[in-house]
């Protein structure tokens, strides 16, 4: 299995040099997906545009961007898939804003107690989340948003890991 740092080098090698100019690209690899997410120049209007101006410019800087690269963005998907065994999805962030243009939504089963569903449910009745997939989707990104460092800690270990296995003596 190839390591996220060696799928990001590979990516940061094989993306054209023109989608880098904005900063390197973010790759964030899981065992079933790629994300790459490309910086793109935040579009500058004249005088002092309104709010809705610059949010609707960046949408339009998204949407070109996403349609002038899409077949390039394809080649280089169907390359990486073949090569690491995992889907690749696409992404682009500007100053302030991040969006994703494809991504797989992957089912995780799991069983729940009644505490752990209550939990769940109480936020389909605030409104917080329309299910209970939602609500679990939301749990998720609620401890990752409190706990990215250790997380991230975490990830780093698991590639020293990987790498150490990986130059040890083959069985």
């Amino acid at each position: 299995m190839t390591s996220p740092s060696d799928i990001t080098a590979w990516f940061s090698g094989r993306l054209p040099a023109e989608w880098t100019h904005h900063g390197a690209p973010t790759v964030v690899v899981d065992r079933d997906e790629i994300t790459v997410t490309l910086g793109i120049a935040t579009p500058t209007l004249d005088d002092d545009p309104t709010d809705t101006a610059q949010s609707e410019a960046v949408a339009g800087r998204i949407a070109g961007f996403r349609d002038d690269t899409r077949e390039q963005r394809m080649a280089i998907a169907r390359e990486a898939e073949h090569r690491f065994e995992r889907k690749v999805a696409w992404g682009v962030r500007t100053d302030d804003r991040t969006a994703l243009f494809t991504h797989i939504a992957v089912p995780a089963m799991t069983r729940l107690r009644q505490p752990e569903r209550q939990v769940l449910d109480t936020l389909i009745a605030a409104g917080v989340a329309k299910s209970r997939a939602d609500a679990l989707a939301w749990c998720v990104k609620l401890v990752g948003q409190h706990t990215d460092d250790w997380l991230a800690d975490l990830r780093q270990a698991i590639d020293d890991v990987e790498r150490i296995r990986a130059e040890g003596p083959s069985v």
